[in-house]
């Protein structure tokens, strides 16, 4: 394959990568808050969140072997999992692998979700908003230079999953004022 063409491949799998993960975190928002689906609904939302999740996941495998095999810029392996070590751009390739780094946490633990807490579970997973942060920062820094069309991808996933997480935030539970008055409560 030539280098032209695992560049052309690198950017296209990112642009990708980008979209289904914002979808995924957007849909895993919205299944975990108040106002999640019930029933049927919840059956088919949790399937498409981790279908699409496995699908985000071979594009982000398929963008991190093409950018480190196009060798146009110095991209090792080390640098893909170890943060700012990359010889290249290291603030904005070191913000992929700190991405990377918490998608791996993110899936071991959904692997092992049934051997482990759902608190701890739950704990971990919230670390997909530090995962897409961090994607969408090392995107829109390397891949979006000098292309309006691919910084408007960028920009809409930035957008659309800051608003999910404002609403995540906002209405996480229906008793919020309840909860902070046992907490500040003094226990003897």
């Amino acid at each position: 394959m030539s280098s032209e063409l695992l560049w052309y491949l690198s950017r296209a799998t990112g642009v990708v990568s980008i979209v289904l993960l914002t979808v995924v975190v957007v849909i895993g928002m919205v299944t975990a808050g108040r106002r999640r689906p019930h029933a049927d609904r919840a059956t088919i939302a949790a399937g498409i969140h981790r279908w699409l999740s496995l699908g985000m996941t071979v594009f982000i495998a398929t963008h991190i072997i093409t950018a480190v095999a196009e060798g146009y810029v110095d991209i090792s392996w080390l640098s893909v999992v170890v943060p700012f070590t990359s010889g290249y751009e290291t603030v904005w390739i070191g913000f992929g692998a700190i991405a990377i780094d918490l998608l791996v946490t993110i899936i071991v633990t959904s692997l092992l979700r049934h051997r482990i807490s759902e608190r701890y579970w739950r704990g971990i997973h919230w670390a997909s908003y530090g995962l897409w942060l961090f994607a969408i920062i090392h995107g829109f820094a390397l891949g979006t230079a000098d292309q309006p069309i691919l910084q408007g991808i960028t920009l809409a996933c930035g957008v659309v999953g800051g608003l999910a997480a404002s609403w995540r935030v906002a209405v996480s539970h229906a008793d919020t004022d309840r909860r902070q008055e046992i907490k500040s409560q003094e226990w003897v």
